[in-house]
């Protein structure tokens, strides 16, 4: 540990670039200042995922316009290898947006995140089609979706050392909760548009002639009011109380002091990531592909499924608090090693809407006990100066891999006629998870974050 880190302030004072001031760590934020930042460092994630599946959701309807290419399949392809572009863009946002966190401050960060969520949205919203202006129409998404690659790539690390930071310590679990309950949030915006454009509003010729549009101006708007939101809260104390030179400190050098660390997050995040995808994302494609529902009740079973999964991240947070965070991430492991294959084949043999909706809610009872906590588990196992970086970068380079890759496997094995074979490879990858957690201190009693508040404290006395 870097020794500039006992060099603390005395007291909580402006943050860089004109932040507005913080209570001391001593006193601590008021109430009203800690909900505002709290709301605030995670509503980025709403933003985030909708996007996501605004993007994923209507690329059938906007592929036209980027790619006037008659063959459908070539321009949904040219749709999709940009969305994966995004998921490339990941690691390169979270060392960006992981240093200056470190370095500048974590609402910076979040502003400078979120400020690049508005202007990817606000770029496809706007662009003209390839008829006006020919191939600097798909160049601009291609610029827009590398932006928010970067956005979202940063936005995990910095958000969840924020929500960490700014929680008191007995309540760190179930505040830290809130970055996948807007996650999920997001989604079901996202979903409820999509509905009301598709089923209410407008009709399909209208759909793809521009009001595919809609939805990513939408999605700018709650950027803009999601960065008015962030330009007013609070910087996080354990940042302000580190030294100037501890700050000029952070980068990979130093974060690479901590490579067991690092190594124990990535893996970590291993199983999370490809299960989360493939009981939210992939899970409707299942449900349509394999197990024969219409995409409307697999919509259907989905939204409510994952409205229930929403509901139960600030439950299983506030339990992590009175129990530790080991037994959730335990579960999590346990369960996913044991009856994802299990699951999995059930749901693609069930055909009715009820019995399928229990099974997928079951599927994502397990998946709670890393998503609820998982992010405040990282954050609390870095020290400060390298909080942001650590949790991010490890976090974005997995998601690259693993998340990204997911659906295509998971499509592979099924046309290869070996479909089950994927869930062994989501068991696999969960394995590799659970591996990372016998590893894993427990953090909720003993932490770097915990002792980074003592130090604080002492040092404004």
């Amino acid at each position: 540990m870097s020794s500039e880190r006992g060099k603390r302030r005395g007291t909580v004072q402006d943050g860089p670039a004109g932040n507005p001031p913080a209570a001391s760590p001593e006193v601590g934020p008021s109430a009203a200042a800690r909900l505002r930042s709290l709301f605030g460092g995670s509503a980025g994630n709403l933003v985030e995922w909708y996007d996501w599946f605004i993007y994923a959701s209507f690329a059938l309807y906007f592929a036209p316009s980027f790619f006037p290419s008659g063959d459908r399949t070539t321009q949904l392809l040219n749709t999709s290898a940009i969305f994966a572009l995004g998921f490339l863009m990941r690691p390169v946002g979270a060392w960006l947006l992981g240093v200056i966190a470190d370095r500048r401050g974590r609402r910076t960060a979040l502003v400078v995140s979120v400020s690049l969520m508005c202007l990817g949205s606000a770029m496809i919203a706007l662009v003209p089609g390839h008829a006006a202006i020919g191939v600097a129409a798909p160049a601009v998404l291609v610029l827009a979706r590398m932006l928010q690659g970067l956005s979202i790539g940063g936005e995990f690390g910095a958000s969840a050392t924020y929500l960490a930071e700014i929680a008191a310590d007995d309540r760190r679990g179930f505040w830290g909760s809130f970055q996948y309950f807007t996650m999920m949030l997001g989604q079901l915006i996202a979903l409820g548009l999509l509905v009301l454009l598709r089923y209410a509003l407008l009709d399909e010729a209208q759909l793809a002639a521009w009001g595919w549009r809609i939805p990513f101006a939408v999605g700018a708007g709650l950027a803009i009011v999601v960065f008015y939101i962030r330009r007013r809260i609070i910087e996080a104390p354990a940042f302000v109380a580190e030294s100037e030179a501890a700050r000029r400190t952070t980068g990979i050098g130093e974060l690479l002091r901590h490579r067991r660390t690092v190594l124990i997050v990535f893996a970590m995040a291993v199983g999370t990531n490809v299960c989360f995808y493939t009981y939210t994302t992939y899970m409707q494609k299942y449900l349509v592909g394999t197990t024969g529902f219409t995409v409307g009740q697999a919509s259907l079973i989905c939204a409510a499924a994952v409205a229930v999964f929403m509901f139960a991240q600030p439950l299983a947070g506030a339990l992590s608090d009175r129990i530790g965070r080991k037994p959730l991430l335990l579960w999590f492991g346990v369960t996913g090693v044991l009856f994802t294959v299990p699951l999995m084949t059930a749901i693609g043999q069930e055909h009715r809407p009820v019995a399928a909706f229990v099974l997928v809610l079951a599927a994502l009872f397990i998946l709670v006990g890393t998503t609820s906590i998982g992010a405040t588990v990282k954050a609390e196992m870095f020290p400060a100066e390298v909080r942001a970086l650590g949790v991010g970068l490890p976090y974005g380079i997995s998601t690259s891999i693993f998340s990204g890759s997911a659906e295509y496997i998971a499509l592979w094995f099924k046309t290869s006629g070996h479909e089950s074979r994927y869930f062994w490879y989501v068991t696999g990858c969960i394995a590799v998870s659970l591996t990372a957690f016998c590893f894993t201190p427990e953090t909720r009693w003993r932490s770097q974050m915990i002792a980074d508040s003592r130090e604080a404290v002492q040092g404004s006395g």
